[in-house]
């Protein structure tokens, strides 16, 4: 399994995913060997990790040992172009090296959607404009958001099979990348694994060592939104909908592109009483929060199948989110959460006040979501979904 994000160096969502279904692998009996950046793996920089991972992955599936070659978002576009060019040669040649036989493609999201998902943000009612793209958003959406596009293609397009998270990224990588062979793993939550992966990160975290009287204070009776800063996570949408419901607080753990447009927002809206902008925190940190919050809050414009949704009912904690992308496929709307319309800061105040008008009702919707998390978004699901996928042999 190949991954640009992985410990000691990173751990975002799709790092954690390839953790997690590597553990739920390896309990089946299989050998699992993760390759990301460091030693014996890519040098250089995050943005040249497409490049530089290469030859590190060549040499090692040059010894015919590995039966499967994953990879996972657009960064391993190169290595299985190159994989399936070597592998068709040598089984027309009978010669070499025995390579892969699975060639498999894990991609959370597609980069034309995330190109589309920066945009200017208005109220879905009024039309009033709640935020535009900063000049690194719109770096990324005309830089680097088409350069990942072709390799999610080429990516895509060299895989024996794709594997997304959800049925509507299924539909978007068969329209945007003409994938075949789509099956959907869904994404998972191992808390063992996410500890055990965490812990190589304990260097990493902005946080340690500068708590503050802030950060000791409980976040209890407080919404939470966990995850990085930028347009598409909806922020601006969620601090308009505060701006109406006067009662309710709000934590905000995450950095990213926007922290700067958000904490001017804050100001500029009067919410500096009731809004907490508390950075980048510790997986431990994390976890705390999440359990000691009254509901997590996602109120996104794009996602693939955001894993704060499945860390909110890992701790039975209710989800307050927008209705897009592969969310309504985990969260039920009435049943584990509430469910808006992205864009409509009406309707996500409106779903705020119930949340805090009903604190019994939030905690019953928040125990749902744990037994709905048990019962379909473990490892060992995700696993039975790997393993039939790879059913079928493949064919050049």
């Amino acid at each position: 399994m190949v991954s640009n994000t992985l410990p000691p160096f990173d751990l975002s969502g799709a790092g954690e995913q390839v953790v997690q279904l590597a553990s739920g692998l390896r309990s089946r009996g299989l050998r699992v060997e993760m390759l990301g950046r460091g030693a014996g793996g890519a040098r250089g920089p995050k943005l040249l990790f497409p490049l530089t991972v290469v030859w590190p992955a060549l040499r090692l599936l040059r010894g015919g040992t590995f039966d499967v070659l994953q990879v996972h978002e657009s960064d391993g576009g190169l290595l299985i172009l190159a994989v399936r060019l070597l592998r068709g040669l040598a089984r027309r040649t009978g010669r070499g090296a025995r390579w892969p036989v699975w060639l498999v493609a894990l991609q959370q999201v597609t980069y034309v959607e995330e190109f589309r998902a920066v945009r200017t943000l208005r109220d879905g009612d009024s039309g009033a404009v709640l935020a535009r793209p900063t000049g690194a958003e719109r770096a990324f959406r005309w830089l680097r958001a088409p350069l990942l596009t072709v390799l999610g293609w080429i990516t895509a397009r060299c895989a024996d099979r794709v594997l997304v998270p959800s049925q509507q990224t299924a539909r978007e990588v068969r329209r945007d990348y003409g994938a075949r062979n789509v099956h959907v793993v869904p994404n998972t939550r191992a808390p063992q694994a996410v500890r055990d992966a965490a812990a190589a990160l304990r260097r990493g975290s902005s946080r340690e060592g500068r708590e503050s009287r802030e950060d000791r204070e409980s976040s209890a009776g407080r919404f939470l939104f966990v995850g990085r800063l930028r347009i598409r996570k909806g922020v601006e949408v969620l601090l308009a909908a505060l701006n109406e419901v006067p009662e309710a607080r709000l934590d905000v753990l995450g950095d990213g592109e926007r922290r700067r447009e958000i904490a001017t927002r804050i100001e500029r809206l009067g919410l500096t009483e009731r809004v907490r902008l508390l950075g980048r925190g510790s997986a431990d940190e994390v976890h705390q929060r999440l359990a000691e919050a009254i509901a997590v809050v996602v109120p996104s414009t794009y996602e693939g199948m955001p894993l704060v949704v499945l860390e909110a009912m890992e701790c039975a904690r209710p989800v307050v989110a927008s209705s897009v992308s592969g969310i309504p496929e985990v969260v039920v709307d009435g049943e584990t959460g509430w469910l808006v319309a992205p864009e409509s800061p009406s309707q996500l105040a409106a779903a705020l006040r119930a949340v805090l008008a009903d604190p019994v009702e939030a905690e019953r919707r928040g125990r749902a979501g744990r037994s709905r998390l048990d019962d379909r978004f473990r490892p060992q699901a995700a696993v039975d979904c790997w393993l039939a996928a790879l059913a079928d042999p493949p064919r050049d």
